[in-house]
């Protein structure tokens, strides 16, 4: 860790990011902080789905940082925060990003890790500025982030999807430990997040793109199960919207976040 912020460790919660979450309500959060849990016995991924963890083969924590920027001002955090991921775990397992990427390793926009497709892990981003906090004070946001460390076929049976593992990319056997990855993700996203408080998602525009897992391919942008939107992925604007090429030839249309959620069209 080359940067300041409190480490918290606990056999069990319900959720890191509602631990933090309840904190930031209650206007008590003064300096970065990291909790990570052993067993989170009702951890969450976006739009509210249940985020299935074993606590024997699983990463989970949350982090909560704070930015001098407002919340329009934090487009792109959750594709930072997958860049800072890969960062992290190429220095766990002691290898070249390139390493990684020739494994498969890759970003899906906005939120998830994949390896070869298949879901390696995900952010839940999270927080804001509470409706009695002045202009000047800082906006937290609650980083969450899980992380398959070895395969698990009771998380697969669970969550009715594919997944993938950090051992897959393990090539030089070196001991997959959960406190040492969280600390190496940490030290990434102190970087990373750094450089996102003063400049904004510009600066990381290429290297997302360099980690697109869905670039040029044919997409569908569903909302509750429902298709919105189809067509070709362009890549990321420099705030970090999805660039949808609906029609050949014309302009793309810009995607932000929300609730949205990216597949590739069968």
């Amino acid at each position: 860790m080359n940067w300041n912020c409190i480490l918290e460790r606990v056999s069990q919660t319900e959720s890191t990011n509602e631990d933090l979450m309840a904190r930031w309500r209650a206007g008590e959060l003064i300096d970065p902080v990291s909790r990570l849990a052993r067993h989170q016995t009702k951890g969450k991924g976006r739009a509210g789905r249940r985020w299935f963890a074993n606590p024997q083969s699983s990463l989970c924590f949350s982090l909560a940082y704070p930015f001098a920027r407002d919340s329009q001002g934090l487009h792109g955090l959750s594709l930072v925060c997958g860049l800072a991921a890969i960062k992290g775990i190429a220095n766990s397992l002691q290898l070249p990003e390139e390493k990684l990427h020739s494994l498969g390793v890759g970003l899906k926009w906005p939120n998830d890790l994949l390896i070869h497709g298949k879901k390696l892990g995900g952010l839940l981003i999270e927080g804001g500025k509470l409706a009695s906090s002045s202009p000047t004070e800082k906006t937290w946001m609650i980083i969450g982030v899980g992380i398959n460390l070895e395969h698990s076929t009771e998380i697969e049976q669970s969550s009715q999807t594919s997944i993938a593992a950090l051992a897959q990319c393990n090539t030089k056997q070196v001991r997959i430990e959960a406190d040492l990855v969280w600390l190496n993700l940490l030290d990434a996203l102190g970087n990373y997040l750094d450089v996102f408080n003063r400049e904004g998602f510009a600066p990381f525009q290429s290297e997302w793109k360099n980690w697109d897992a869905y670039q040029n391919q044919a997409v569908e942008i569903t909302e509750f199960g429902k298709t919105q939107y189809s067509g070709i992925a362009l890549g990321v604007s420099q705030e970090g919207a999805l660039l949808l090429e609906e029609h050949p030839g014309c302009p793309a249309k810009v995607i932000y976040a929300g609730d949205l959620s990216l597949k590739k069209r069968s």
